[in-house]
């Protein structure tokens, strides 16, 4: 089987592809720099398994991905490393460059050549997959979704740092002839999200029968993806795509963030109702919206199930159930992340 250099592999979507992979019998090399989003509780199953080593750092430390892509000699690299929270970017958008962008471009440079040292059957075989949002694209009307060849649009700090480092992937490509491929991506959930994003954080509210904060007037759209089928169709491009190119990755399930809280809460009387409040709807509280929010994404994959086959297979209704399980399931990964003391394994590693 192939080994991989995935770097974020500690967040929520690097997280999940990393269990899957290791599970399918992929070596993963796993750099990630365990900033608050990186969560070494995710990998704990992996504890000691051969075909996954773990190593604490930054994609821009140059000579330290160097070392990597020389020592282990990946098949490919899998860039998932990025600051992805849009309200964080609106506070400090700094950051966001400095990872987004100056860390993939360091990257890209030691992929860059590492590939051109590499013997030609494993050079022509060698791939750096880069993953990215549809936030790039910036926002839709009623109508109408986002394809490849949608104009780059950016509204936040985020999106435009996300936008940079898409535009030096390609650049690497058509500059050097590396060979990359993108994936945008619409908005995820699953399990391990960092409860900062509005499922798990209205999870957790919800549960302890707290106000539900809702952005604007709840009416901003966003296309669901359940993170596994991100996961598969990062592989299938992977495995298949065809270099160069971009591939949109969408649920085909347009829900807006309303009917997504209201979701959760029917889900949750059923589960695990409260004692004092019957209905967890009267707990929505709309709030100010936030900064340059945008009203609407949908993703346009038919690209990506016309050439390679993949469609996404699991539900939103699906999706949101079995996420909504495997939080009320896994409770003390959640304590933990809000208790902070999962950071305690980062300060471990900086030690």
């Amino acid at each position: 089987m192939a080994t991989w250099l995935v770097t974020g592999g500690a967040g929520f979507i690097g997280g999940n592809f990393v269990l899957g992979a290791v599970e399918r019998g992929h070596k993963i090399i796993n750099l990630d720099a365990l900033t608050y989003a990186g969560n070494l509780d995710t990998l704990k199953s992996l504890d000691g398994h051969p075909d996954h080593v773990f190593v604490h750092g930054d994609i821009g430390d140059a000579n330290l991905v160097r070392d990597l892509l020389q020592t282990h000699q990946p098949d490919a690299v899998i860039n998932f490393a990025a600051e992805s929270h849009v309200d964080r970017s609106i506070d400090g958008p700094g950051s966001f460059i400095q990872t987004n962008v100056v860390g993939t471009l360091s990257l890209l440079e030691q992929s860059r050549d590492y590939w051109k040292s590499l013997p030609a059957e494993k050079a022509d075989a060698f791939r750096f997959l880069h993953v990215s949002t549809d936030e790039v694209y910036g926002t839709l009307g009623e109508t109408g979704k986002f394809t490849e060849s949608t104009p780059f649009a950016p509204n936040s700090p985020y999106s435009a740092s996300k936008a940079a480092s898409d535009h030096l992937v390609r650049a690497f490509h058509h500059t050097y002839g590396l060979p990359v491929l993108t994936t945008n991506c619409s908005n995820n959930y699953g399990p391990y999200q960092f409860p900062e994003k509005l499922i798990p954080l209205v999870i957790a509210k919800a549960l302890r029968g707290e106000a539900l904060p809702v952005y604007g007037d709840g009416q901003n759209i966003r296309d669901w993806l359940y993170v596994t089928d991100h996961c598969k169709a990062i592989e299938t491009v992977l495995e298949r795509g065809r270099v160069g190119e971009t591939y949109n990755v969408g649920g085909d399930a347009e829900r807006n963030n309303l009917t997504v809280v209201k979701t959760i809460c029917k889900l949750l009387d059923e589960k695990r109702p409260l004692a004092d409040v019957s209905n967890r709807e009267s707990l929505i509280t709309f709030v100010k919206d936030r900064p340059g929010h945008d009203r609407r994404y949908a993703i346009d994959a038919s690209k990506l199930q016309s050439e390679l086959g993949w469609a996404p297979s699991v539900t939103f209704e699906q999706g949101i159930e079995h996420t909504l399980d495997w939080y009320l399931d896994n409770q003390e990964w959640v304590s933990r992340v809000l208790d902070g003391s999962y950071q305690m394994e980062r300060i471990g590693h900086d030690g």
